[in-house]
């Protein structure tokens, strides 16, 4: 592979895979070291795949099996640190701090979400896959996807929801 084609593909896909391996892995050196792995195998495999068309839901599929993989041999962290939480806030320009604590929120209850809820969460609301960019990249059927996005939007919002009502 040209050298300058991996570098535009790292150029064009590194954040999206970063913000998905981060909401799957719930760590930062987790999160990168998914990312890393990720473009190691596309720089071992990437020439095999026919349709250049298809390269981000390529990696987005490694990336998740590479996860699924490190998960089954007992690799993940479980724990989420503050800076982490932190990092992954979106920058709030007002400084508001009503906004910021609905962020916070938000962002505890999705980390209290299984790998799968959040790994599907991820992909539609962080990286705005498709249903059927989804279902390639986690290798579902599309309604498989539909159901599976259903069923977490409803975990997340019974989180959210406890959350107000325990903090009341």
């Amino acid at each position: 592979m040209d050298p300058r084609e991996f570098e535009k593909l790292v150029e064009l896909y590194y954040a999206d895979l970063y913000r998905f391996a981060h909401s799957l892995a719930r760590n930062p050196d987790d999160a990168s070291d998914l990312v890393q792995q990720t473009f190691a195998t596309w720089a071992r495999k990437g020439d095999d795949l026919r349709d250049g068309t298809k390269a981000k839901s390529w990696l987005f599929t490694t990336l998740y099996r590479e996860f699924l993989k490190q998960t089954a041999r007992g690799r993940r962290v479980v724990s989420i640190d503050e800076t982490t939480l932190e990092n992954t806030a979106p920058a709030d320009p007002c400084n508001d701090a009503p906004r910021a604590a609905e962020q916070q929120e938000l962002l505890d209850a999705l980390a209290e979400l299984d790998d799968s809820q959040r790994a599907i969460l991820s992909l539609f609301y962080l990286d705005q896959l498709s249903y059927k960019e989804i279902a390639a990249t986690l290798e579902l059927p599309i309604g498989t996807v539909m159901s599976r996005l259903s069923r977490a939007k409803d975990a997340l919002r019974s989180r959210l929801h406890t959350g107000k009502k325990s903090t009341e």
